[in-house]
């Protein structure tokens, strides 16, 4: 699944910090514009009303495998799945209605999942194919331009064979898209893949450590679109009980040059596992959630510092 579904355990703390009367009190999860003063990036805060809106249940109502919405409209994308059948929803954000569902005849062994939708409501789906009598898919990827369009409009061939998307940096406002993946038949090799996927422009690969960036120690990625950087936030020994901290990566996406910097890690275990993460471009702050002292990091990308809030009703023992 994309970056997405990671990133909704960052989104949901904000519900949690207010949810417990007993709670300590927490900083905001937009971080003030105080924060990085000197950054240049413009503030703009989206503000709605607190608790929750209306809630989108799948046509099928099957499980759902990724999901994006159209930060610069009203539409929304969703792939859902089940032993024996699988499609594509699109949505409206407004109504919280199915807007479609496709396609009206879904071969055997075909499955979808949502990765994105990027720059000019273009949506990238995975489309999963298992050949007959076999057990591995095959992984092939559709291009919905826009996804209003309601229909599949092109494929999107990466640069490297054999290769599974796992997450997505959210960037809706430039066309420049990136992704974490892995090389599923060079022993997994992580890599991170930029470019755009709505032309035929050539695409850039960085193959990362997996040392470092195996799936074993968790890592989570987003971007930085204000300065042209790719986050990776891990566990670099697997989220071991009283382990080392986490670790910070910022890759530059056009050299691929690494920065790393320790992350914070509270509590009588450790922070363990990163769960989630999320970065807010305007401001250039980047937030995790870690599994040992169910704890919300805030970290300040530019400066390399970090502070962090107590989940309301938990300790820094206490687990999410």
């Amino acid at each position: 699944m994309s970056s997405t579904r990671y990133t909704l355990q960052v989104c949901a703390i904000g519900a949690i910090l207010g949810g417990c009367s007993g709670g300590a009190s927490a900083p905001s999860l937009s971080p003030a514009a105080s924060l990085n003063p000197a950054s240049g990036r413009a503030h703009a805060w989206a503000r709605h009303t607190v608790g929750l809106g209306k809630i989108l249940s799948s046509k099928s109502g099957l499980q759902i495998f990724g999901f994006d919405v159209n930060r610069s409209g009203t539409d929304g994308l969703l792939a859902t799945a089940n032993d024996t059948t699988s499609d594509v929803e699109t949505f409206d954000q407004g109504s919280a209605s199915i807007t479609s569902s496709y396609p009206t005849k879904n071969p055997p062994g075909n499955s979808y999942k949502v990765d994105a939708i990027v720059a000019g409501d273009v949506g990238l789906v995975t489309r999963y194919v298992v050949p007959k009598g076999k057990i591995y898919a095959k992984r092939f990827y559709d291009i919905m331009n826009p996804v209003t369009a309601q229909k599949f409009t092109a494929s999107w061939k990466p640069p490297i064979r054999d290769v599974d998307i796992l997450q997505a940096g959210v960037n809706q406002t430039t066309g420049k898209d990136a992704y974490f993946a892995i090389e599923l038949k060079n022993q997994d090799q992580p890599d991170v893949i930029v470019g755009d996927v709505a032309s035929a422009r050539p695409f850039k690969v960085f193959h990362l450590d997996p040392n470092l960036f195996g799936g074993g120690n968790g890592p989570q990625f987003d971007v930085d679109t204000g300065s042209d950087q790719g986050v990776v936030a891990l566990s670099p020994d697997g989220g071991a009980v009283g382990g080392a901290a986490p670790v910070n990566v910022l890759i530059d996406l056009k050299t691929g040059k690494q920065t790393q910097f320790t992350g914070l890690n509270n509590g009588y275990y450790g922070s363990g596992y990163v769960n989630g993460l999320a970065v807010d471009s305007a401001s250039g702050i980047a937030a995790t959630t870690t599994e040992l002292n169910a704890q919300v990091e805030f970290y300040d990308l530019a400066k390399q510092t970090g502070t962090f809030a107590q989940l309301p009703c938990t300790g820094s023992s206490s687990q999410i």
